[in-house]
């Protein structure tokens, strides 16, 4: 798995961002949600005006991961205002790592996260921070093998499912 290339997404990669956003979520959580709440989640949350409003918004980032030139993960991040909670000029969230079923335990979502963290140390934040759900001990054990501790929980609203996030977060030293 060592050619494994991370490139920006842009505006013109919205069908594909849209296809892997969807794809990727759903092998994540269908399991563990009603097909009701999951189809409205996927239909707001992965809009192509969603999407949009996302890869026009200067303070957030998208990344692929693909392979062959096929896409099988990607990385959003979010700096400043455009944050989901914290919104502190000295943090960089990660909104989402994500990687097809297929591709996991391959290495891929570790590239991604370590571009995070590269962009991280470019941006000169102090820390990283994350919302995981509780419910998720894949991905929270990944964030805590990589240094991440919790601090904080917040809800996050799935269709009309309230679900438990554990916010975590990784200091830098600069």
């Amino acid at each position: 798995m060592t050619d494994i290339d991370i490139q920006k997404v842009k505006l013109d990669n919205i069908d594909q961002l849209q296809k892997i956003g969807r794809q990727s979520f759903f092998e994540t959580f269908a399991s563990g949600n009603t097909e009701e709440n999951m189809k409205n989640y996927l239909d707001e949350g992965f809009s192509i005006a969603k999407l949009t409003t996302d890869l026009n918004d200067n303070n957030a980032e998208f990344y692929f991961a693909t392979l062959d030139d096929h896409i099988i993960g990607y990385l959003k991040l979010n700096f400043r205002q455009s944050q989901t909670e914290l919104q502190d000029d000295k943090a960089l969230e990660i909104e989402r790592i994500y990687v097809l079923k297929d591709f996991h335990g391959k290495n891929v979502g570790q590239l991604l996260y370590d571009k995070a963290i590269q962009i991280a140390r470019q941006k000169c934040a102090d820390y990283v921070w994350l919302g995981v759900w509780e419910k998720n001990p894949r991905a929270i054990n990944f964030y805590k093998k990589n240094g991440f501790v919790e601090f904080d929980k917040h809800v996050f609203i799935l269709g009309n499912d309230e679900q438990t996030d554990i916010m975590m977060k990784l200091k830098l030293n600069n």
